[in-house]
């Protein structure tokens, strides 16, 4: 549960991979389409009350060599991209003055301008979301935790491939890393 209010001016919403080619696959325990609907509810108070919204998205070059590819043992199936895989869903944006990261790799920190865009607009709070919840979402959060970022990790505007996937990072890792709670709760927080 978040603090009784969150600042405007020190936190942000950043969202993770809720774009085409990402959301079109089948998500647990939230479906994509409500995912998105949380999410864009959340971006909505967030533009409202003037804090930045900032949206991730996983890309790679036409060629695949920025791709990650080292050997491990399931590897991702080879299949060609849709051409509007990359496009954030349309129900977020971007609407102006929102900040688009794009990565590369599952977390949005490394090799991206995220850590720069949060720390020069004075963010120390993020509130977290997208899909998949153990992928990207988690990834991310790690890395914003060893950054000192303070983490809202905002369960219904999260999903997984599997609901058991999701619920394990929600029980076993989020928690430790920081505090888990709904977007209801991250609204009331916010317009406190």
């Amino acid at each position: 549960m978040p603090d009784p209010d969150l600042d405007p001016r020190t936190t942000a919403l950043v969202l993770i991979d809720l774009q085409r080619g990402i959301t079109a696959f089948p998500a647990e325990p939230h479906v994509a389409a409500d995912v998105i609907a949380t999410a864009a509810r959340l971006a909505a108070h967030f533009r409202a009350a003037a804090a930045p919204v900032i949206l991730v998205r996983v890309a790679t070059s036409a060629d695949g060599g920025d791709r990650l590819s080292a050997p491990v043992d399931e590897a991702q199936p080879a299949r060609q991209l849709p051409a509007d895989f990359s496009e954030i869903v349309p129900e977020l944006g971007p609407e102006e003055g929102d900040v688009v990261v794009t990565k590369r790799q599952w977390g949005a920190f490394y090799g991206t301008d995220l850590d720069l865009q949060l720390r020069r607009r004075g963010i120390t709070t993020i509130v977290l979301g997208g899909i998949a919840t153990n992928y990207g979402v988690e990834s991310t959060a790690r890395d914003a935790r060893e950054r000192g970022y303070e983490l809202i990790l905002v369960e219904d505007a999260m999903s997984a491939r599997s609901a058991d996937d999701h619920a394990f990072a929600l029980a076993r890792i989020f928690p430790r890393i920081g505090r888990v709670c709904s977007a209801d709760d991250v609204i009331v927080a916010l317009t406190a």
